[in-house]
This record gives C-alpha cells, sequence and structure tokens, in this order.
C-alpha cells in the first residue's frame, strides 16, 4: 500500500474493523517513511456475474439488492439495517455456493426466501417485481404461498 503523502511503499497497520455493513475491513495505516497516518477500507472482490432476463451480463452489484429491498420493505417492520443483513446474507449464500455466474431470477428466488419469513408485505411487493406477475392469478398464488 502506497503512502498517499509520500509514496512510499511500506505501510503498518495501526487499526483494523471490521464495516457490517458493506463487508469490508477499515484499517488504519501507517506511513514507515514520513510517519503519516491514512485509512483504507477492504471489500470482498465479487467477481461474480449476473445474467439478467435480455442474457446480457453485469458484475453482481450489492448496492443494486440493497435499493431493491428498500424499495419492497418501504413501510413495513423491515427496517433499513435489516435490509442490509438480508442484503449481505444473500451475498454470502451466493459466494459460497462457489458460482461465477448466476440468474438474476435465481437471486430473487434467495432473497424471496429470507423475506418470506420476515414480513408478507415486502415478499409479496419483491415477488411482484422478480415474477413479473401479469394477472391476479399469479398474485394470488404469491399470497398463498406467504400463507403456507
Amino acid at each position: 500500500m502506497k503512502c498517499p503523502c509520500c509514496g512510499y511503499e511500506e505501510t503498518k497497520v495501526t487499526d483494523s474493523r471490521n464495516q457490517h455493513e458493506s463487508n469490508s475491513v477499515r484499517r488504519r495505516r501507517e506511513c514507515l517513511e514520513c510517519g503519516k497516518r491514512f485509512t483504507t477500507f477492504e471489500s470482498v472482490d465479487l467477481t461474480i456475474q449476473v445474467k439478467k432476463r435480455d442474457g446480457s451480463f453485469q458484475e453482481f452489484s450489492l448496492e443494486k439488492l440493497v435499493k431493491g429491498l428498500d424499495s419492497a420493505c418501504r413501510h413495513t417492520k423491515i427496517s433499513h439495517d435489516q435490509v442490509v443483513a438480508i442484503a449481505s446474507d444473500v451475498t454470502m449464500d451466493i459466494m459460497g455456493s462457489g458460482v461465477r455466474e448466476i440468474d438474476t431470477l435465481r437471486i430473487g428466488e434467495i432473497v424471496m426466501k429470507k423475506l418470506c419469513k420476515l414480513d408478507p408485505i415486502a415478499y409479496v411487493r419483491f415477488a411482484c417485481v422478480y415474477r413479473r406477475f401479469q394477472d391476479m392469478e399469479q398474485l394470488k398464488k404469491a399470497l398463498m404461498d406467504v400463507a403456507l
């Protein structure tokens, strides 16, 4: 890690803290040449590609997942902190599976499984977007899934 002040390439870590909301580590570093201190953030490199419905690929984005969950969970008992925790759990599930490519529908199914346990309204809202309901029968089926 280069010192941002003098450019020297050797530093020592003086403090490390986990940043739970972003699955990263915050590190305080000190330059061994000039003695200046600075902060770095290390995060997991998510090299997982998401296959979209149109066949295109995008890099997996925790932020997009949180945004989608926030929309589904708005005005429910699920807090933003819980949304971030759900998104982190989903991310860990995907990474733990060892896949390098995942379909958006599979991500949606993982999320819906978690939402179903927490709040039926958030589950149905999320399901409406991911499953693209075309009629009331599809919505009724999703409601029945929650009731079970």
